[in-house]
Protein backbone atom coordinates (compact mmCIF):
# COMPACT_ATOMS: atom_id res chain seq x y z
CA UNK A 1 0.00 0.00 0.00
CA UNK A 2 1.31 3.04 -0.49
CA UNK A 3 1.60 6.00 1.85
CA UNK A 4 -1.33 7.58 3.86
CA UNK A 5 -0.95 10.64 3.71
CA UNK A 6 -3.02 11.30 6.78
CA UNK A 7 -0.69 9.20 8.84
CA UNK A 8 -3.18 6.66 9.39
CA UNK A 9 -3.91 3.20 7.74
CA UNK A 10 -7.93 1.78 7.30
CA UNK A 11 -9.54 -1.25 6.74
CA UNK A 12 -12.80 -2.64 5.15
CA UNK A 13 -13.71 -5.92 6.40
CA UNK A 14 -16.17 -7.72 4.18
CA UNK A 15 -18.17 -10.48 5.38
CA UNK A 16 -17.14 -13.12 2.79
CA UNK A 17 -13.69 -12.87 4.96
CA UNK A 18 -12.17 -10.34 2.47
CA UNK A 19 -9.93 -7.42 4.40
CA UNK A 20 -8.69 -4.38 2.47
CA UNK A 21 -6.38 -2.16 3.73
CA UNK A 22 -6.61 1.61 2.66
CA UNK A 23 -5.74 4.95 3.95
CA UNK A 24 -8.05 6.54 6.81
CA UNK A 25 -9.96 9.72 7.15
CA UNK A 26 -12.72 11.47 8.24
CA UNK A 27 -12.79 10.39 11.59
CA UNK A 28 -11.37 7.18 13.13
CA UNK A 29 -14.39 5.43 14.35
CA UNK A 30 -15.71 1.69 13.32
CA UNK A 31 -18.93 1.51 11.48
CA UNK A 32 -20.93 -1.24 10.11
CA UNK A 33 -22.87 -1.21 7.64
CA UNK A 34 -24.04 -3.08 4.10
CA UNK A 35 -21.73 -2.45 1.59
CA UNK A 36 -22.91 -0.90 -1.70
CA UNK A 37 -22.03 1.14 -4.43
CA UNK A 38 -22.50 4.05 -6.37
CA UNK A 39 -22.07 5.50 -10.30
CA UNK A 40 -22.83 9.19 -9.32
CA UNK A 41 -19.70 11.18 -11.20
CA UNK A 42 -20.77 14.31 -8.77
CA UNK A 43 -23.17 14.91 -5.79
CA UNK A 44 -21.58 13.24 -2.99
CA UNK A 45 -22.48 16.15 -0.28
CA UNK A 46 -26.35 15.35 -1.42
CA UNK A 47 -25.45 11.47 -1.69
CA UNK A 48 -23.69 11.11 1.79
CA UNK A 49 -26.83 12.96 3.44
CA UNK A 50 -29.43 11.09 1.60
CA UNK A 51 -31.56 9.23 4.94
CA UNK A 52 -31.32 6.31 2.13
CA UNK A 53 -28.22 5.23 2.57
CA UNK A 54 -28.40 5.09 6.79
CA UNK A 55 -27.09 1.16 7.35
CA UNK A 56 -24.73 1.14 4.53
CA UNK A 57 -21.36 1.68 4.08
CA UNK A 58 -20.88 4.39 0.31
CA UNK A 59 -18.31 2.68 -2.09
CA UNK A 60 -18.55 5.99 -4.83
CA UNK A 61 -16.87 4.25 -8.31
CA UNK A 62 -15.70 7.63 -9.89
CA UNK A 63 -11.98 7.58 -8.82
CA UNK A 64 -11.29 11.25 -7.26
CA UNK A 65 -13.91 12.51 -4.40
CA UNK A 66 -13.92 15.64 -2.66
CA UNK A 67 -12.84 17.78 -5.81
CA UNK A 68 -15.15 20.57 -4.99
CA UNK A 69 -15.24 20.19 -0.85
CA UNK A 70 -17.95 20.76 0.92
CA UNK A 71 -20.45 24.08 1.18
CA UNK A 72 -22.23 25.92 4.09
CA UNK A 73 -25.53 24.67 4.91
CA UNK A 74 -28.43 26.79 3.09
CA UNK A 75 -31.27 26.89 4.72
CA UNK A 76 -35.08 28.30 4.09
CA UNK A 77 -37.84 27.92 5.74
CA UNK A 78 -36.47 24.77 7.56
CA UNK A 79 -35.56 23.09 4.18
CA UNK A 80 -31.92 22.40 3.28
CA UNK A 81 -31.15 23.80 -0.37
CA UNK A 82 -28.19 22.29 -0.93
CA UNK A 83 -28.24 19.01 1.25
CA UNK A 84 -30.39 16.30 1.61
CA UNK A 85 -30.75 15.73 5.41
CA UNK A 86 -28.88 17.78 7.88
CA UNK A 87 -26.44 15.16 8.37
CA UNK A 88 -24.26 12.83 7.05
CA UNK A 89 -26.31 9.57 6.92
CA UNK A 90 -23.71 7.23 5.30
CA UNK A 91 -22.07 4.30 7.95
CA UNK A 92 -18.34 5.36 6.09
CA UNK A 93 -17.09 6.24 2.61
CA UNK A 94 -14.72 4.45 0.92
CA UNK A 95 -13.07 6.03 -2.66
CA UNK A 96 -10.03 5.17 -4.56
CA UNK A 97 -9.08 9.08 -3.74
CA UNK A 98 -9.89 11.38 -1.39
CA UNK A 99 -9.19 15.35 -2.75
CA UNK A 100 -8.86 18.71 -1.37
CA UNK A 101 -11.82 20.55 -2.60
CA UNK A 102 -11.24 23.92 -4.29
CA UNK A 103 -14.41 26.07 -5.22
CA UNK A 104 -16.01 29.50 -4.63
CA UNK A 105 -18.45 28.28 -1.92
CA UNK A 106 -16.75 25.59 -0.49
CA UNK A 107 -16.42 25.85 3.09
CA UNK A 108 -14.39 22.46 4.69
CA UNK A 109 -12.98 19.47 3.29
CA UNK A 110 -14.61 16.00 2.50
CA UNK A 111 -11.73 14.97 5.45
CA UNK A 112 -12.80 17.86 7.69
CA UNK A 113 -16.83 17.31 7.20
CA UNK A 114 -16.45 13.52 7.85
CA UNK A 115 -14.43 14.20 10.82
CA UNK A 116 -17.04 16.74 12.33
CA UNK A 117 -19.62 14.17 10.90
CA UNK A 118 -18.22 11.20 13.08
CA UNK A 119 -18.11 9.50 9.97
CA UNK A 120 -15.03 7.45 8.79
CA UNK A 121 -13.45 6.95 5.54
CA UNK A 122 -11.50 4.78 3.60
CA UNK A 123 -9.39 5.63 0.47
CA UNK A 124 -6.01 4.01 -1.35
CA UNK A 125 -8.81 1.60 -2.38
CA UNK A 126 -9.43 -0.21 -5.65
CA UNK A 127 -12.54 0.72 -6.17
CA UNK A 128 -13.06 -0.94 -9.53
CA UNK A 129 -12.33 -4.36 -7.92
CA UNK A 130 -14.28 -3.56 -4.46
CA UNK A 131 -17.54 -2.74 -7.38
CA UNK A 132 -16.61 -6.41 -9.24
CA UNK A 133 -16.30 -8.09 -6.14
CA UNK A 134 -20.19 -6.83 -5.10
CA UNK A 135 -22.16 -7.14 -8.76
CA UNK A 136 -20.58 -10.38 -8.63
CA UNK A 137 -21.66 -11.82 -4.97
CA UNK A 138 -24.08 -9.34 -4.34
CA UNK A 139 -24.29 -6.52 -1.09
CA UNK A 140 -22.91 -8.09 1.90
CA UNK A 141 -22.52 -6.65 5.45
CA UNK A 142 -18.55 -4.72 6.19
CA UNK A 143 -16.57 -2.78 9.26
CA UNK A 144 -14.38 0.09 7.87
CA UNK A 145 -11.98 1.29 10.98
CA UNK A 146 -9.22 2.88 10.99
CA UNK A 147 -5.64 2.43 12.95
CA UNK A 148 -5.81 -1.77 13.27
CA UNK A 149 -8.06 -4.02 11.66
CA UNK A 150 -11.20 -5.11 13.50
CA UNK A 151 -10.55 -7.64 16.21
CA UNK A 152 -13.45 -9.29 16.28
CA UNK A 153 -15.58 -8.80 12.75
CA UNK A 154 -17.55 -11.46 12.81
CA UNK A 155 -18.65 -11.05 16.14
CA UNK A 156 -19.93 -6.72 14.87
CA UNK A 157 -21.33 -8.40 11.78
CA UNK A 158 -24.20 -10.73 13.38
CA UNK A 159 -26.40 -7.11 13.08
CA UNK A 160 -27.59 -7.48 9.51
CA UNK A 161 -29.06 -4.66 7.22
CA UNK A 162 -32.38 -6.28 6.35
CA UNK A 163 -33.74 -6.86 9.32
CA UNK A 164 -33.60 -3.20 10.80
CA UNK A 165 -36.36 -0.54 10.58
CA UNK A 166 -34.44 2.59 9.90
CA UNK A 167 -37.48 4.87 9.10
CA UNK A 168 -37.79 4.68 12.97
CA UNK A 169 -34.49 6.46 13.97
CA UNK A 170 -35.03 8.83 10.76
CA UNK A 171 -38.71 10.13 10.77
CA UNK A 172 -39.58 13.66 12.94
CA UNK A 173 -41.02 12.91 16.37
CA UNK A 174 -44.04 15.13 15.85
CA UNK A 175 -45.12 16.74 12.93
CA UNK A 176 -43.06 19.54 11.24
CA UNK A 177 -45.03 22.21 8.45
CA UNK A 178 -43.55 24.04 5.55
CA UNK A 179 -45.56 26.55 4.11
CA UNK A 180 -45.83 27.42 0.18
CA UNK A 181 -47.63 29.89 -0.68
CA UNK A 182 -50.73 27.85 -2.13
CA UNK A 183 -53.68 26.76 -0.44
CA UNK A 184 -53.25 23.23 -0.96
CA UNK A 185 -51.86 21.06 1.52
CA UNK A 186 -49.86 17.73 1.16
CA UNK A 187 -48.77 15.68 3.59
CA UNK A 188 -45.89 13.79 3.49
CA UNK A 189 -45.31 10.48 5.57
CA UNK A 190 -41.99 10.96 6.11
CA UNK A 191 -39.87 7.84 6.39
CA UNK A 192 -36.37 9.56 5.91
CA UNK A 193 -37.49 12.18 3.24
CA UNK A 194 -34.84 13.67 0.84
CA UNK A 195 -35.04 17.58 1.58
CA UNK A 196 -34.89 17.78 -2.70
CA UNK A 197 -38.55 16.36 -2.40
CA UNK A 198 -40.03 19.01 0.07
CA UNK A 199 -38.44 21.49 -1.99
CA UNK A 200 -40.06 20.63 -5.48
CA UNK A 201 -43.35 20.69 -3.39
CA UNK A 202 -43.06 23.92 -1.62
CA UNK A 203 -41.61 25.47 -5.24
CA UNK A 204 -44.64 24.21 -6.39
CA UNK A 205 -46.87 26.35 -3.87
CA UNK A 206 -48.15 23.61 -1.61
CA UNK A 207 -47.75 23.78 2.12
CA UNK A 208 -46.03 20.47 3.38
CA UNK A 209 -46.74 18.79 6.63
CA UNK A 210 -43.65 15.93 7.56
CA UNK A 211 -45.76 13.29 9.53
CA UNK A 212 -44.02 10.64 11.45
CA UNK A 213 -44.06 7.17 9.71
CA UNK A 214 -45.85 5.70 12.46
CA UNK A 215 -48.91 8.03 11.82
CA UNK A 216 -52.41 6.19 10.83
CA UNK A 217 -54.61 7.27 8.33
CA UNK A 218 -56.70 8.86 10.83
CA UNK A 219 -54.15 11.08 11.83
CA UNK A 220 -52.62 11.99 8.63
CA UNK A 221 -56.14 12.72 7.58
CA UNK A 222 -56.56 14.88 10.24
CA UNK A 223 -54.57 17.63 8.47
CA UNK A 224 -57.45 17.93 5.81
CA UNK A 225 -54.54 16.98 3.36
CA UNK A 226 -55.48 17.49 -0.97
CA UNK A 227 -52.73 14.86 -1.30
CA UNK A 228 -50.30 12.31 0.50
CA UNK A 229 -46.89 11.45 -0.21
CA UNK A 230 -45.03 8.39 0.78
CA UNK A 231 -41.46 9.34 0.84
CA UNK A 232 -37.86 7.62 0.83
CA UNK A 233 -35.85 5.67 3.15
CA UNK A 234 -33.62 3.06 3.92
CA UNK A 235 -33.89 -0.81 4.30
CA UNK A 236 -36.54 -3.23 3.94
CA UNK A 237 -39.73 -2.00 3.05
CA UNK A 238 -41.29 -5.69 4.23
CA UNK A 239 -40.48 -5.17 7.74
CA UNK A 240 -43.23 -1.60 7.68
CA UNK A 241 -46.24 -3.58 7.89
CA UNK A 242 -47.58 -0.18 10.24
CA UNK A 243 -46.47 2.27 6.58
CA UNK A 244 -47.87 -0.25 4.72
CA UNK A 245 -51.50 -0.43 6.30
CA UNK A 246 -51.61 3.27 6.27
CA UNK A 247 -50.98 3.41 2.51
CA UNK A 248 -53.43 0.93 2.11
CA UNK A 249 -56.47 2.86 4.57
CA UNK A 250 -55.62 6.32 3.01
CA UNK A 251 -56.02 4.66 -0.69
CA UNK A 252 -60.31 4.29 0.90
CA UNK A 253 -60.65 8.47 0.65
CA UNK A 254 -59.86 8.52 -2.56
CA UNK A 255 -56.98 10.93 -2.37
CA UNK A 256 -54.29 11.61 -4.48
CA UNK A 257 -51.07 9.51 -3.60
CA UNK A 258 -47.43 9.67 -5.28
CA UNK A 259 -45.06 7.35 -4.07
CA UNK A 260 -41.47 7.66 -4.17
CA UNK A 261 -38.58 5.14 -3.77
CA UNK A 262 -39.45 3.45 -0.71
CA UNK A 263 -43.02 4.95 -0.85
CA UNK A 264 -43.14 3.11 -4.37
CA UNK A 265 -42.30 0.16 -2.41
CA UNK A 266 -44.85 0.27 0.46
CA UNK A 267 -47.49 1.20 -2.19
CA UNK A 268 -46.91 -2.29 -3.84
CA UNK A 269 -47.02 -4.30 -0.58
CA UNK A 270 -50.21 -2.38 0.53
CA UNK A 271 -51.75 -2.81 -3.31
CA UNK A 272 -51.04 -6.59 -2.65
CA UNK A 273 -47.94 -6.49 -4.47
CA UNK A 274 -44.58 -8.04 -4.46
CA UNK A 275 -41.01 -6.49 -3.27
CA UNK A 276 -37.86 -8.48 -3.57
CA UNK A 277 -34.37 -7.77 -2.43
CA UNK A 278 -32.02 -6.97 -5.43
CA UNK A 279 -28.15 -8.40 -5.49
CA UNK A 280 -26.95 -5.44 -5.56
CA UNK A 281 -29.47 -2.64 -6.63
CA UNK A 282 -29.35 0.92 -8.49
CA UNK A 283 -27.54 3.47 -7.19
CA UNK A 284 -26.40 6.76 -9.40
CA UNK A 285 -27.39 9.33 -11.30
CA UNK A 286 -27.40 8.14 -15.04
CA UNK A 287 -30.40 5.16 -14.67
CA UNK A 288 -32.45 5.50 -18.03
CA UNK A 289 -36.24 4.45 -17.59
CA UNK A 290 -38.66 4.30 -19.97
CA UNK A 291 -42.47 5.23 -19.90
CA UNK A 292 -44.70 2.96 -20.84
CA UNK A 293 -47.22 4.01 -23.64
CA UNK A 294 -44.95 6.93 -25.28
CA UNK A 295 -41.42 4.95 -25.09
CA UNK A 296 -39.68 8.10 -23.92
CA UNK A 297 -36.76 7.58 -22.07
CA UNK A 298 -35.86 9.68 -19.11
CA UNK A 299 -32.14 9.70 -17.19
CA UNK A 300 -32.94 9.42 -13.34
CA UNK A 301 -31.81 9.18 -10.04
CA UNK A 302 -31.96 5.86 -7.85
CA UNK A 303 -30.76 5.00 -4.87
CA UNK A 304 -32.80 1.73 -3.68
CA UNK A 305 -31.73 -2.43 -3.05
CA UNK A 306 -35.10 -3.95 -3.31
CA UNK A 307 -37.56 -3.88 -6.62
CA UNK A 308 -40.41 -4.89 -7.96
CA UNK A 309 -40.56 -7.15 -10.68
CA UNK A 310 -43.02 -7.83 -13.14
CA UNK A 311 -44.67 -10.79 -11.57
CA UNK A 312 -44.83 -8.89 -8.39
CA UNK A 313 -47.05 -6.21 -9.64
CA UNK A 314 -50.37 -5.49 -7.98
CA UNK A 315 -53.74 -6.36 -9.48
CA UNK A 316 -55.27 -3.84 -10.52
CA UNK A 317 -52.01 -0.94 -11.67
CA UNK A 318 -50.57 -0.96 -14.58
CA UNK A 319 -46.46 -0.27 -15.11
CA UNK A 320 -45.64 3.12 -15.32
CA UNK A 321 -42.01 3.05 -16.00
CA UNK A 322 -39.31 -0.09 -16.21
CA UNK A 323 -35.19 0.08 -16.48
CA UNK A 324 -34.46 -1.13 -20.05
CA UNK A 325 -31.19 -2.79 -18.41
CA UNK A 326 -32.86 -5.57 -16.36
CA UNK A 327 -36.72 -4.88 -16.92
CA UNK A 328 -36.94 -3.68 -13.20
CA UNK A 329 -40.43 -1.82 -12.42
CA UNK A 330 -39.87 1.64 -11.99
CA UNK A 331 -43.26 3.49 -11.73
CA UNK A 332 -46.84 2.19 -11.17
CA UNK A 333 -50.46 3.75 -12.15
CA UNK A 334 -53.25 2.25 -10.22
CA UNK A 335 -56.14 1.74 -12.72
CA UNK A 336 -59.08 3.80 -10.74
CA UNK A 337 -57.80 5.22 -7.48
CA UNK A 338 -55.31 8.57 -7.79
CA UNK A 339 -52.46 6.73 -6.95
CA UNK A 340 -48.69 6.51 -8.56
CA UNK A 341 -45.89 5.50 -7.14
CA UNK A 342 -41.91 5.64 -8.88
CA UNK A 343 -39.09 4.32 -7.86
CA UNK A 344 -36.63 6.76 -8.94
CA UNK A 345 -36.35 10.17 -7.47
CA UNK A 346 -37.79 12.78 -9.88
CA UNK A 347 -36.91 15.65 -7.40
CA UNK A 348 -33.35 14.56 -9.11
CA UNK A 349 -30.56 15.52 -6.23
CA UNK A 350 -28.13 15.87 -7.44
CA UNK A 351 -29.59 15.33 -10.81
CA UNK A 352 -30.27 15.27 -14.00
CA UNK A 353 -33.64 16.90 -14.33
CA UNK A 354 -35.38 15.09 -16.78
CA UNK A 355 -37.99 13.59 -14.78
CA UNK A 356 -39.21 16.50 -12.04
CA UNK A 357 -41.93 17.07 -14.46
CA UNK A 358 -43.90 14.04 -12.34
CA UNK A 359 -44.41 16.70 -9.27
CA UNK A 360 -46.16 18.58 -11.89
CA UNK A 361 -48.62 15.95 -12.79
CA UNK A 362 -48.69 14.98 -9.01
CA UNK A 363 -49.91 18.86 -8.67
CA UNK A 364 -52.35 18.44 -10.80
CA UNK A 365 -54.21 15.18 -9.64
CA UNK A 366 -53.79 18.05 -6.23
CA UNK A 367 -55.68 20.46 -7.62
CA UNK A 368 -58.59 17.79 -9.00
CA UNK A 369 -59.04 16.82 -5.09
CA UNK A 370 -59.50 21.00 -4.42
CA UNK A 371 -58.16 23.66 -1.80
CA UNK A 372 -55.03 24.22 -4.23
Amino acid sequence: MSYCRRGSKGYLYLEDGTLLEGCGFGSPQTRIGEVVFTTAMNGYPESLTDPSYRGQILVITYPLVGNYGVPSPVIDDGILLNFESERIQAEGLVVQEETEGVKWNSSKSLNRWLEEEGVPGLSNVDTRSLVKKVRKSGVMMGVITQGEPPSDPETLLKRKYDEIDFTSLLSPLKPIIHRGKGKGVVVVVDCGVKHGILRSLTKRGLTVVRVPCSFGADEVMDYVPSGILFSNGPGNPNLLEGQVKTFRDLSEYRIPILGICLGHQIGVLALGGRVEKMKFGHRGVNKAVVEVGTNRFYISTHNHGYAVFRDGVPDGTRVWFYNPDDNVVEGLKHEKLPIMTVQFHPEASPGPWDARWVFDLFLKEVKKNGNS
